[in-house]
């Protein structure tokens, strides 16, 4: 099952990935030092105790590669989350 997910950081911020297997637990491959940049700007005690919450917004088991992608920029796109204030995508860059 292909899907699409976003991942919500204690941070606030928001991270869309794609999955072509369908993994439970895979939470894709952000830049962590980026992460671990913000993480220190949360107070200790969050630091300490914190979740991670993963959604899957899309998922087909038809979809190609291609299509898979597609829509991956597409919820990135709708999501805002290539906008450094809103996410941890890099790409594609904000208009």
């Amino acid at each position: 099952m292909k899907q699409i997910y976003m991942i919500t950081y204690p941070t606030g911020k928001i991270y869309i990935g794609k999955d072509t297997i369908g993994s439970h637990r895979y939470f894709g491959s952000p830049d962590m030092a980026i992460i671990n940049e913000d993480f220190q700007n949360l107070p200790e005690s969050v630091r300490k105790d914190y979740t991670v919450r993963k959604q899957i917004l899309w998922e087909s088991k038809t979809a190609t590669d291609e299509e898979l992608s597609a829509k991956e920029v597409e919820f990135i796109r709708q999501y805002r989350s290539n906008d450094p204030a809103v996410g941890y995508n890099r790409w594609p860059k904000v208009k």
